[in-house]
């Protein structure tokens, strides 16, 4: 029997591979190597992490989530990209100082064991719309702010390299050739600081480091704080991003499966320091548009992402050392380029709804201020705050203008 109804049962070929797929799979490699891999080490240094605990965690969301990525498109033939979450990353560098590495394990897992239970029960839509789409989109934008502000301290900090990634990105949103921007800006960015800003070699040694399974710690303070934020995150900024995609291209998504392993392969990641393993969104929207070539091939495009993303995971005792050469005003600036498009989709979503000006306010000032009330976390308050707000003062007062009017 087929697990994916409606799919081509055929064994999937080499012969499907052609030069716009493998070109649409290395720029989604690409994207989600470069700006989540420097989050995760500004969050592995909020927490103190070691260069062990941060090694391991890059290489367990790579792996598994290579290993998906390959698994599913290959399976399926649908342009699955798996990877990690983006903005999932960016939450946590606001919460690893709060937690401990091995506490953060427990929270990853609980948060791919509701994935897991949401997916197998098909709640998926249901969930999605107990939070206002406007109000999770405003938490994001919040946390994500002093991120865009550091961004543009660190190219006056770092005027040359930033002035060419910048003048290199707006001239690439500009001509809207097949590189996104974002890549573009990154690769020039990197070649200037080379140029001008000699690196010092002897801090890219590393010794090979094995990975090992890290025990988890659970409690109730890292459930509320980072588990729903980060289930929710993924759910509502990759898997809805990635299902999103595939259904405007036509294909017949298996959105239970999707959520279900994206649920399995987490808890799987968790017990190596990972916070997730799950369909990537944005690199899912590259690898199904039509520039990826023809649309019963483009699944080879997911499947080339996912070795690109494996071979990173597998190598990440020896590359890590390299990135974190880099000065931290250019990681700001990858971080910044990275973060672009997700910022500015979420504040343009968040305030979209002009009746939900109060809510989304709300949401988006107490995510910015970082506070923890109750040993729980900014977001949490955000999300709840903003909810609250949107249903039971904003609503009641529209419903009460409109009877009015009515009458």
């Amino acid at each position: 029997m087929n697990s994916f109804p409606g799919i081509r049962r055929d064994r999937p070929s080499l012969k499907d591979l052609n030069h716009k797929n493998i070109s649409a799979g290395i720029v989604a490699g690409i994207f989600v190597i470069t700006g989540p891999t420097a989050l995760i080490l500004e969050a592995s240094v909020n927490g103190n992490f070691s260069i062990a605990q941060t090694v391991l965690w890059i290489f367990a969301v790579y792996v598994f989530g290579g290993l998906f990525g390959i698994i599913l498109p290959m399976y399926s033939r649908i342009p699955i990209v798996g990877g990690h979450t983006l903005t999932g990353v960016a939450f946590l560098a606001t919460v690893t100082s709060q937690f401990t590495f091995h506490e953060l394990i427990g929270a990853y897992i609980i948060s791919g064991l509701l994935m897991l239970f949401i997916g197998s029960l098909g709640l998926f839509s249901k969930l999605i719309k107990l939070v206002p789409k406007e109000i999770i989109s405003a938490m994001l934008a919040g946390m994500i702010t002093k991120y865009m502000v550091n961004f543009i301290v660190s190219i006056s900090q770092m005027l040359i390299v930033g002035l060419a990634s910048l003048i290199t990105f707006f001239i690439f949103n500009r001509w809207k050739v097949k590189i996104p921007p974002v890549i573009a800006a990154i690769i020039i960015g990197f070649i200037v600081l080379i140029l001008f800003y000699p690196l010092n070699s002897s801090e890219w040694t590393s010794g090979m480091m094995m990975p090992k399974i890290q025990l988890p710690d659970f409690n109730l303070v890292s459930f509320l704080s980072v588990s729903i934020p980060l289930a929710l995150l993924i759910l509502s900024n990759d898997a809805a991003v990635g299902v999103g995609a595939l259904e405007q291209k036509n294909y017949r998504t298996p959105i239970k499966k999707i959520i279900t392993l994206s649920g399995l392969f987490s808890i799987i990641t968790s017990f190596f320091g990972g916070q997730s393993a799950n369909i990537a969104g944005m690199a899912t929207v590259i690898c199904s548009d039509e520039e990826a070539g023809p649309k019963e091939k483009r699944y080879m495009g997911a499947v080339v992402a996912g070795f690109l993303l494996l071979a990173f995971g597998l190598f990440s005792w020896k590359l890590v050392p390299l990135i974190q050469a880099l000065p931290k005003e250019f990681i700001s600036i990858i971080v910044g380029f990275s973060l672009l498009t997700v910022f500015g989709n979420s504040v343009q979503q968040a305030f979209s709804n002009h009746s939900m000006k109060i809510s989304t306010v709300f949401a988006f000032i107490i995510a910015l201020s970082n506070i923890t009330i109750l040993s729980i976390s900014a977001p949490v308050w955000s999300l709840l705050a903003g909810s609250l707000i949107a249903r039971y003062i904003e609503n009641d007062s529209i419903r009460k203008l409109e009877k009015k009017k009515a009458t």
